[in-house]
């Protein structure tokens, strides 16, 4: 072999493993957020783990994300699983609850493994509703269900100043008011979604207006995202919580 060739030989292996080097490194080395806490908060009826986990700023504004109430509406655990790969705002203490109906979702269907509607059973304004069957049963008495009794204690304990709370498949959100209402029409603007306002119906111990109730000054709305959800959208419905996030904080100031 010639000094020439023996040249382009070594030439190529040192391409080639500059080449294997860069495959092996990762596309874009970004530190994971610290998970501060991961916390079980209770069980479901059919004895699943309720699960929350914190990242952030302990003490400072509490910010709570919930993917799923309705089992059958669980594209929101797309947004919760592109939430914990974020890093939270300065701050902001964030709690991430994938599911409160963990069973509803294994089963596919709206309620827990109850039939009860957890949109329906929350303690404030609760009203019967309905029967086992009926799709908006709202149980046999105000926050009858073991998921909605955890999520009652767990929301009192942290007390969230924000909660966003997903839902489908209205592709909406509903305008607020005041600082609420900019929020809401913030987070819109971040994902595209119309704000509508949600006529007719019956409504009664919904989470979010619960929710409401329970700080001083606590916000709480809820995101209906569309029939599906690519992974796309749920990292832009992240970036806009983490966004909406940020905007309380400044304000709380």
């Amino acid at each position: 072999m010639t000094k020439r060739a023996l040249a382009l030989v070594v030439a190529a292996l040192v391409s080639a493993i500059g080449f294997i080097g860069t495959r092996v490194m990762p596309a874009h080395a970004v530190d994971e957020p610290r998970l501060l806490e991961e916390r079980v908060f209770g069980t479901s009826v059919q004895g699943r783990p309720l699960v929350a986990y914190r990242y952030g700023t302990p003490g400072g504004v509490v910010v709570m994300v919930v993917g799923v109430i309705h089992g059958d509406e669980d594209a929101g655990l797309l947004v919760t699983s592109a939430l914990r790969t974020l890093s939270a705002p300065a701050q902001v203490d964030l709690w991430i609850v994938p599911s409160m109906n963990p069973d509803g979702t294994a089963l596919q269907q709206r309620g827990n493994a109850n039939r009860v509607d957890l949109n329906r059973n929350f303690p404030l304004g609760w009203a019967k509703m309905g029967e086992p069957g009926y799709w908006q049963y709202a149980g046999p008495s105000r926050a009858s269900e073991p998921e909605t009794q955890a999520m009652v204690k767990f929301v009192r304990e942290i007390r969230p100043t924000l909660g966003i709370w997903y839902h489908q498949d209205l592709n909406m959100i509903s305008p607020g008011t005041g600082f609420e209402g900019r929020v809401r029409a913030r987070y819109a603007a971040l994902t595209g979604l119309p704000l509508v306002r949600i006529t007719g119906g019956r409504y009664t111990g919904v989470a979010a207006t619960w929710q409401r109730n329970v700080g001083e000054a606590a916000m709480a709305f809820v995101v209906e995202l569309g029939p599906t959800l690519s992974a796309g959208e749920a990292r832009v419905h992240a970036d806009a919580v983490m966004t909406v996030a940020r905007m309380v904080q400044r304000a709380s100031r």
